[in-house]
């Protein structure tokens, strides 16, 4: 494999390219009309145009990427996530055309990818699962029955797609009909893929994923894992390795579950096993990401292994090179993804440009990003500018070093999500471990992040003040007069 398309953009795109340059790869990046001069066409050493810069024209269009691959001979693709990472039909488009997809089988994409033939095809390997019906359901009857058999609140969830869109929480047998036809619309509308299930609610669950690796000789191994709790619209923004709440009787446990999953499947690569974790510290199976995850940062820096290159080398059809045995989790680190949003208005989109864009850095910091200073923010893509990941040697270490993070992180132009990243990092309930998927909802608003920014201008204004007086004489600085000359100029 001497030569690999990155199907993606941004950071990712950069991300990977980095790791092929290292194993002396060369690569070809993709681009749109808002991408002409971004940084992962120039790091390339080929750049081929894909259309106009809305996704369905360029990023999304799987004829032209493959096209684009078959154009400059790269023998591989790499989807990184988002866009057609999980798209069965590219996985098998390329494969047809005889290029290398460097992600599972296209049957792996398409059983994990609809939530119920994910529980379908892990049924038989004892694997914990939420209370409910394993089947599509539209008979408000025979949901009403399945409802009160395994008690309320339920959670209606669309069997297609992911990030909050066709879910519906339901505590009272009369808003049922109401929220299962929502529910469906929506689904229909974001998946083209109508069916619902139902399952028992878990309230104030953690959010618990395991990496997985897998190579095309039967060897499965898991790498820990990722504490993904801190959501905001069921969308990850804080994530962490290890969770600070896992006995180790609970990973391994986890981990030995994960695998199943994989198995169950005929999976190939690296993947991601999501659990809910309750207060008692059951857990259950969720679903299965068939892609590189965006927290992905978080594994490598606690295993010291590189994902995208045991990727690239599973590709290549090589065995994995370590045992479940040789693996150990060595320090904390923890990921805040930097959102071009602003967290004093709801969260909404910043569109802009970035007059200041400083990097931080220095010893257990780690940026994933794929802008530059003076670029504009494109308003057709994922908001995301970039992922600030810090190490330390425990949990509170990584924490302390990405409060200092984020304050050397200097960005004018447009509002990011820096400060409410802040705001998780400062708080007692995440500093604590004392906390769930509903963090947001119950500790976080505009307000309380405009006091403590507020708070913050306050005393800095006043160390201002208090060193401009104790070196008032020794700068010698004159005492404020009007000038003659400015007089005069005034009579005038």
């Amino acid at each position: 494999m001497k030569k690999i398309l990155v199907a993606n953009r941004g950071e990712i795109a950069l991300r990977i390219m980095r790791t092929a340059q290292k194993m002396g790869i060369k690569t070809v990046a993709v681009y749109s009309d808002a991408d002409r001069e971004s940084p992962h066409v120039r790091f390339a050493d080929e750049a081929v145009h894909l259309g106009n810069s809305p996704s369905s024209e360029s990023y999304l269009d799987m004829d032209k990427i493959v096209n684009a691959a078959l154009h400059t001979k790269a023998e591989a693709i790499h989807p990184g996530y988002g866009f057609l990472s999980e798209n069965a039909a590219f996985a098998q488009l390329v494969t047809k055309n005889g290029i290398s997809f460097i992600g599972p089988k296209p049957h792996a994409i398409e059983v994990m990818g609809d939530k119920l033939a994910a529980k379908e095809a892990v049924k038989g390997y004892n694997i914990p699962m939420v209370p409910g019906i394993e089947e599509a359901i539209t008979d408000i009857v025979l949901a009403k029955k399945i409802s009160q058999k395994i008690g309320f609140p339920v959670l209606i969830k669309a069997s297609a797609g992911g990030g909050g869109k066709g879910m519906r929480v339901v505590r009272h047998l009369s808003e049922l009909a109401e929220q299962m036809e929502r529910a469906i619309s929506e689904a229909k509308a974001a998946f083209g893929n109508g069916s619902v299930f139902l399952e028992k609610y878990i309230e104030s669950p953690r959010h618990i994923e395991i990496q997985v690796l897998a190579d095309t000789h039967g060897n499965i191994l898991h790498l820990f894992e990722r504490e993904c709790s801190i959501q905001r619209r069921h969308q990850k923004v804080v994530e962490e390795a290890p969770s600070a709440i896992l006995t180790p009787e609970i990973r391994t446990a986890m981990g030995e579950a994960a695998v199943k999953v994989a198995k169950a499947c005929d999976y190939v690569g690296a993947g991601t096993v999501e659990f809910l974790l309750d207060r008692e510290n059951n857990f259950y199976f969720l679903e299965m990401n068939t892609r590189l995850q965006v927290e992905h940062p978080v594994t490598e820096l606690i295993t010291g292994i590189d994902l995208v290159e045991q990727q690239i080398k599973i590709a290549r059809n090589e065995k994995l090179a370590f045992t479940q045995e040789d693996l150990s989790i060595k320090g904390h680190a923890l990921e805040v993804r930097v959102y071009a949003e602003d967290p004093m208005n709801n969260f909404l989109p910043s569109i802009g440009t970035l007059e200041i864009y400083k990097r931080p850095s220095g010893e257990g910091i780690r940026l994933d990003d794929g802008f530059e200073e003076g670029m504009a923010i494109p308003m057709y893509y994922d908001p995301m500018l970039a992922k600030l990941i810090t190490y330390g040697k425990d949990r509170e270490e990584a924490i302390q070093l990405m409060i200092r993070a984020i304050s050397k992180f200097k960005i004018k132009g447009i509002s990011t999500t820096l400060p409410f990243g802040k705001f998780v990092c400062e708080h007692e309930a995440f500093t604590s471990g004392n906390f769930d998927t509903h963090f947001v909802k119950n500790y976080f608003t505009p307000e309380l992040l405009n006091e403590q920014y507020g708070q913050e201008r306050k005393i800095a204004a006043l160390v201002g003040l208090k060193l401009f007086l104790e070196h008032k004489e020794k700068l010698k600085l004159p005492d404020y007069k009007i000038s003659n000359w400015s007089l005069k100029r005034s009579k005038k």
